[in-house]
């Protein structure tokens, strides 16, 4: 067993050793193994720890559980993924908030070049099923991966309309990966197992208390390029998910609704104030995010003839943002686009103009080598 991933995964599990405390303690120590290691005084002197979290540490009980958690997701074909990981989503790499670890079912890859979350009301109307459907049919020529929560409603519409249409989608979940919410939701479940699969930053057994949503909200967020509210109330889960994505620089659109229909407030709310932009067809999503249909075939070519594997984590997020546009990106898209520092990506584009990769242009403009 690889006792840096065991220690990881125990480090996890110590009750107040957040996602930022463990990304810390590991940058102060050199690596999770060298964290349960390191001398009481010296654990005191990193920034947020405190006595009771350095017993805790010292303790080590925490490894009992680790090894149980492992052994439960080999059983189970679960993938734990580790933010250091190559799999680990390049779109939640540079999140401030992002989870440290990932539990993982199904065959979609994390990484795809195109996705979009899908959210709304639990108690979806009639239009709300219909945008869906419409929503889903104009997407195919495009290929983008789904993403929503496996809730009533939007949600699992979305999910269902995605398998129906050969699209691969994923849930991300407000619960442990053995823990199936809501469990009539399990068949549809399984079924994506084979075509996207199922996510979730819980260990096995955690139930789907409240507080896991709003949670399990911030990673869709993370996740999508685009993320398209259906239908909300003027309050709810949905309308949370869009704040989150605002707030990481996602692009957010919202299907309109009519005046006066409590299922429609939410949507008008984000138009109106500006925190979404108007979603009438799929035209909308392509003018934004420039995703342009006669360019798809193109951008497959250049996305295998480039091995992506063959780069590093931020190398490869540069190269799949420029992957996604038929025209030269600014540097400060990039940097929206990315979430990486300005001296970051300067290195970093620095050395793939270098390795031949891209080029730059008059303007602090950069495109894909062809």
């Amino acid at each position: 067993m690889d006792q840096e991933r065991l220690s990881f995964l125990a480090l996890h599990q110590i009750t107040g050793v957040g996602d930022k405390l463990i990304k810390q303690l590991i940058s102060y120590c050199g690596s999770a193994d060298r964290v349960f290691k390191t001398p009481k005084g010296k654990l005191l002197k990193v920034p947020g720890v405190g006595e009771v979290t350095v017993a805790a540490i010292l303790e080590g009980r925490s490894f009992e559980f680790a090894e149980k958690e492992i052994a439960k997701a080999e059983k189970t074909g679960t993938e734990i993924i580790f933010y250091l990981d190559k799999k680990y989503p390049l779109r939640l790499k540079h999140v401030d908030d992002a989870p440290g670890i990932l539990y993982y079912q199904g065959n979609a890859s994390l990484n795809p070049l195109k996705t979009v979350g899908i959210v709304g009301t639990r108690k979806a109307t009639p239009y709300g099923k219909e945008m869906v459907e419409q929503l889903i049919h104009e997407l195919i020529p495009h290929q983008p991966l789904i993403i929503s929560g496996l809730a009533y409603g939007i949600d699992i519409h979305a999910h269902k309309q995605s398998l129906k249409n050969n699209l691969q989608t994923i849930g991300v979940m407000g619960s442990g990966m053995d823990v199936i919410y809501p469990a009539t939701h399990r068949e549809t479940a399984q079924k994506m197992l084979e075509q996207g699969g199922l996510l979730t930053e819980n260990c096995f057994g955690t139930k789907p208390d409240a507080h896991h949503f709003p949670a399990r909200n911030r990673i869709i967020a993370g996740l999508c390029d685009a993320l398209i509210v259906v239908e909300a109330a003027e309050k709810g889960g949905a309308l949370i998910t869009a704040e989150i994505a605002n707030s990481y620089n996602k692009d957010v659109f919202a299907i309109p609704g009519s005046l006066g229909e409590t299922y429609s407030e939410g949507c008008n709310k984000l138009i109106k104030t500006n925190k979404a932009n108007l979603y009438t067809s799929v035209k909308d999503l392509e003018y934004i995010m420039n995703w342009s249909v006669e360019n798809q075939e193109f951008q497959k070519k250049k996305s295998h003839a480039l091995d992506l594997e063959a780069f590093d984590p931020e190398e490869q997020m540069v190269i799949q943002v420029l992957q996604q546009k038929d025209i030269p990106a600014m540097i400060d898209e990039l940097t929206i686009r990315t979430s990486l520092s300005p001296g970051k990506l300067a290195s970093l584009l620095l050395q793939l103009e270098f390795k031949g990769v891209i080029k730059s242009l008059p303007g602090k403009l950069f495109a894909l080598s062809k």
